[in-house]
């Protein structure tokens, strides 16, 4: 009797040790803060070159992590984007090509918009879905922008919607939602919801998706950073070169310097539609949009600030990004002669070097910062080369995190985990998809390749292809085509090998009415 006793009361310690040794080793899985930022360019941090922006938790970040070089959205605009982060797959392959809502077709235009989803299909096994299955607890806060509630893509909370204001009342989405009053301000109210939630779940792993609205329009900053930089700039010399350029159509018959300038002297929509083309930010010097980046910039700081209070600093994964390029070329407003207030609330940033901005696939509309903080597992301080893509964070996170990889859901992702040790990484190409018209600007719906240290611009109406060699001319001012005609038809038919391996839906011709 005695010896049954004791092997039940044996088996029942098992299994009490046993459950402990999990909880224990649950409570050491690491956390992931995944920090989204909207429409900021790479060039928009000190520690990428800003020098107008003052960003020190970032570049504090960047300093104790790893900062990249090479990393880029997977679209020039946010819907898809997004979705590739979530799904590992390339927004062509699910053919989410636009950012939702989608820019209305007109009249004018010589194609037709391809079809695409109107939202990520639930059917998506989404990173958060992955991770919750997992044991993690899942969240999502700002601006999600996929169509159905992040509920259903597998996060356990979330607050998200649209922002017409960054002062309350930010928008009815957050009516109730968002603990706010009068005089507060949206990113700092997102980011009190994030502490909220880390806080709550300090005992388990969480991931937390936190994807800010800034530094999205309305260019509104925050009123005592706006001060700020208006000191700042009044301080500051003139600066050099002009303030806005004219980009016209690649697509097109090329314009000279003598018809940009007498295009540039009239302000007005009908001739930039019929000239095909766009003004572009050359300066960074907009102090609205530099009260939105220090603003996040101290959300970043206040995440980490948390963090550290709790004991979970050493513990938590940070990856810092942006869903596309700089808002240099503005949203369907191509007047640049009104007073600098109002164009103040429609250009957002200069992304030079880099050419272009968000809506286009030249570098300024792709090209984002990257850095990632993986505390006892790479080394600080560095800069890494490696080409990433938004498809990527999923199997690198499932790497991270040693959970079994889905090669079948993140498709087109790769793991960038050897970078992230310093070791020899070979991404292989890159692809882009945009079938549709922008609205920054009117240039043709097109595609692009990037692979080693070309890229190749295909655009859609004629068919023109633009091929550039980024180590040496960053700023795709030099294109290669006609010089390198071999080169250029090779990375043309990987192009259109990869869009026929994704069934990429492309634009059609219109027909003409009699």
């Amino acid at each position: 009797m005695k010896t049954k006793l004791a092997l039940k009361l044996k088996f029942v310690f098992t299994l009490l040790y046993a459950f402990a040794f999990t909880s224990v080793i649950a409570q050491q899985k690491p956390n992931v803060v995944f920090f989204l930022v909207d429409d900021l360019g790479q060039r928009d941090i000190a520690c990428y070159g800003s020098t107008f922006y003052e960003t020190p938790s970032i570049d504090a970040l960047a300093r104790d992590g790893i900062r990249f070089d090479n990393a880029y959205a997977t679209c020039h605009v946010c819907s898809p984007s997004r979705a590739s982060i979530l799904t590992g797959k390339y927004p062509a392959r699910i053919n989410l090509t636009d950012w939702l809502g989608g820019r209305p077709e007109r009249d004018y235009e010589k194609l037709h918009s391809a079809e695409r989803m109107k939202a990520l299909p639930e059917t998506e096994v989404t990173l958060a879905t992955t991770l919750k299955r997992s044991g993690y607890v899942t969240a999502n806060y700002g601006k999600a922008h996929l169509q159905s509630d992040p509920i259903s893509y597998g996060f356990d909370e979330a607050i998200t919607g649209w922002v017409r204001s960054f002062y309350y009342p930010f928008a009815p989405a957050y009516t109730g939602k968002l603990a706010a009053k009068e005089g507060d301000y949206f990113t700092d109210k997102l980011t009190d919801a994030a502490l909220n939630f880390i806080e709550r779940n300090q005992d388990r792993p969480f991931f937390v998706h936190l994807e800010h609205f800034a530094v999205h329009d309305p260019i509104q900053g925050r009123k005592d950073l706006v001060e700020k930089y208006r000191r700042k700039l009044a301080a500051m010399p003139k600066q050099k070169g002009p303030e806005f350029v004219l980009e016209s159509n690649p697509d097109g018959a090329p314009l000279t310097d003598e018809q940009l300038t007498q295009i540039s002297h009239k302000q007005d929509f009908d001739t930039t539609r019929d000239e095909r083309v766009w003004w572009v930010k050359q300066r960074q010097d907009n102090i609205e949009f530099a009260g939105m980046v220090e603003a996040v910039d101290e959300s970043l700081g206040r995440i980490r600030a948390k963090l550290k209070e709790l004991g979970l600093e050493k513990n938590t994964i940070i990856i810092f990004t942006s869903d596309n390029g700089g808002m240099a070329a503005s949203n369907q407003y191509c007047e640049i002669t009104k007073p600098r207030k109002a164009l103040d609330w429609r250009f957002s940033t200069s992304n030079l070097p880099l050419r272009g901005a968000k809506g286009w696939n030249y570098e300024g509309g792709i090209r984002v910062p990257l850095i990632v903080y993986w505390p006892g597992q790479t080394k600080a301080n560095r800069t890494s080369h490696a080409l990433v893509t938004g498809t990527d964070y999923y199997p690198t996170l499932l790497e991270m995190l040693e959970l079994p990889s889905l090669p079948n859901q993140h498709l087109d992702g790769k793991s960038f985990v050897p970078a992230l040790k310093g070791k020899n990484y070979e991404r292989g190409p890159i692809f882009w998809h945009f079938p549709h018209y922008s609205n920054h600007g009117y240039q043709s719906p097109n595609g692009a390749v990037r692979m080693g240290k070309y890229k190749l611009i295909e655009y859609f109406e004629n068919h023109t292809l633009q091929l550039f060699d980024l180590e040496n001319d960053l700023g795709e001012q030099h294109d290669l085509s006609g010089a390198q005609p071999e080169l250029a038809q090779k990375l043309h038919q990987r192009l259109k090998q990869w869009r026929q391996q994704v069934d990429a839906k492309m634009p059609a011709v219109k027909i003409k009415k009699k």
